[in-house]
């Protein structure tokens, strides 16, 4: 059986019944409906940074390998249509180097380009839905191919119609970008605030440098980026965290920044404060532990097992709720030996 550790950046020690890469859509299709003909589970993956195989998987992956580039623009616009099975970062690197600007609050992120439509990634004040035209899919099933538009993606934070009426039933085969020639750059989030007179490559620059300060390279340390999402939560629930924390960390996500504005706020608390409030910052269960500059990652630190993954992830979960009433959710997908599983 051949070993998934390779495909996944947490590189926990598990095995399928068989790996294969499809670079079109036509391979795909002639191997997805071979393996579900052998009525075995199926799981599509791209670059295996966001999915954990806590055991070994009782069937085949498929690893999306379908790749390419191509761009025009208009007077207003660049438009890009590139192929799912593409490194996210490689990708954002490109776009700055053709200076296609709008997208480097997002590098450094691990993945493939088909992933970030499914996560609606973000990061320092940028989430990539403002800048996805349309999604090219294949269903599952029929093989019909379809063009979504913006608004059928349905996104939300770290969310998408990809993890609720689609889950499972499409492969993303491409991702089509519109990238304003014309726009202001986003700096208003930590670190960026410090810039002096910014550029989209200072930006760029700037988040590679937080990023490789803060978080730990998956090609050194076993991770899976963010474990965790960031919490959005009433006004109410916020006010009562911040009588007992002064210095609680937020985000308006809607309304007014005014807090007496309204009562229908919904704020933004970072799960990593939760997480360290907690008491879990460089807390190690067995080879499982919590990143000691940024508690969002749990780390691999060599021969650790889906269940110190599990268990440590609980762990967190009861605590963060037991302590603050806040019911954290996985970011990363967890599988186990006939698919995903919840916790």
């Amino acid at each position: 059986m051949p070993s998934l550790q390779p495909y996944s950046t947490f590189g926990l020690a598990a095995s399928c019944d068989a790996i294969q890469s499809f670079t079109d859509v036509a391979s795909f299709l002639s191997i997805f409906n071979t393996s579900k003909n052998n009525n075995k589970a199926i799981y599509i993956l791209g670059g295996g940074s966001n999915s954990i195989f806590t055991d070994d998987f009782d069937g085949t992956v498929l690893v999306n390998d379908i790749k390419g580039i191509s761009h025009f623009d208009t007077e207003s616009h660049h438009y890009l249509r590139v192929g799912a099975g593409e490194n996210w970062h490689d990708f954002v690197t490109l776009c700055m180097k053709e200076k296609w600007y709008g997208l480097e609050n997002l590098a450094l992120i691990p993945g493939s380009v088909g992933a970030c439509p499914i996560q609606n990634i973000g990061a320092y004040g940028r989430e990539v839905n403002a800048l996805i035209d349309k999604v090219e899919c294949v269903f599952l099933e029929t093989g019909e191919q379809v063009l979504l538009s913006n608004e059928d993606c349905q996104f939300g934070y770290r969310d998408s119609v990809f993890k609720h009426a689609l889950a499972n039933k499409v492969l993303i085969t491409h991702v089509n970008f519109k990238l304003p020639k014309h726009y202001e750059l986003e700096t208003s989030y930590g670190e960026l605030a410090v810039l002096t007179e910014p550029t989209p490559e200072k930006v760029y620059s700037k988040v590679i440098e937080i990023r490789k300060s803060k978080l730990p390279d998956p090609s050194e340390l076993g991770n899976a980026g963010s474990f965790f999402k960031n919490p959005v939560v009433s006004k109410a629930v916020f006010q009562a965290i911040a009588q007992d924390y002064d210095s609680v960390p937020h985000f308006v996500v809607s309304g007014s920044a005014d807090f007496s504005a309204t009562e229908n706020e919904q704020i933004k608390i970072p799960a990593a404060w939760l997480i360290d409030q907690a008491g879990f910052k460089g807390k190690t269960l067995n080879k499982v532990r919590c990143h000691p500059t940024q508690p969002l990652v749990l780390t691999n630190l060599g021969g650790a097992t889906g269940s110190d993954v599990i268990t440590m992830a609980k762990d967190i979960i009861a605590s963060v709720q037991g302590k603050f009433g806040i019911q954290l959710e996985p970011e990363v997908r967890l599988l186990g030996s006939k698919g995903l599983i919840s916790l």
